[in-house]
């Protein structure tokens, strides 16, 4: 049996601010952009991945959720306290370039990390955590 990822979901509070980020900024590709009851879901993936997908979804995707939980989520996004996502490049530091000259909240300039990355991080528009891996070579 054979077990692959597919997709992987990251809560936006403002998909109007978070797309620009994720296909301008990072290079991701828009695959799909749904609306349904008054929510809105946005795929997004690596051209170099065509069958692994990024859901930029609601910090909340339930319609039937309570008005208290939705406020929970969202002060939990804005904490950044969600989700992390890493991302794998090829170079690391030339990534960091691009993402801080496009305005990206920097949380931690490259480094080279004792378990075999060289990476950084950043926040994107809704606060969530996005680290960015080289591996090193050995």
């Amino acid at each position: 049996m054979d077990i692959t990822l597919s997709t992987c979901f990251i809560a936006v509070d403002d998909h109007d601010k978070a797309l620009p980020f994720y296909r301008d900024v990072l290079g991701l590709e828009v695959r799909n952009d749904v609306s349904f009851e008054g929510m809105r879901w946005v795929t997004v993936g690596s051209p170099s991945q065509p069958d692994v997908s990024i859901v930029l979804e609601p910090p909340l995707a339930d319609p039937n959720a309570s008005d208290a939980d939705r406020r929970t989520m969202a002060e939990l996004l804005a904490k950044g306290l969600l989700r992390a996502v890493i991302f794998s490049t090829d170079d690391c530091d030339a990534a960091f370039e691009r993402i801080r000259a496009a305005g990206g909240e920097v949380l931690q300039e490259p480094i080279d990390q004792p378990y075999g990355v060289r990476d950084c991080a950043f926040r994107d528009p809704s606060g969530n955590m996005l680290r960015f891996n080289q591996q090193r070579s050995q």
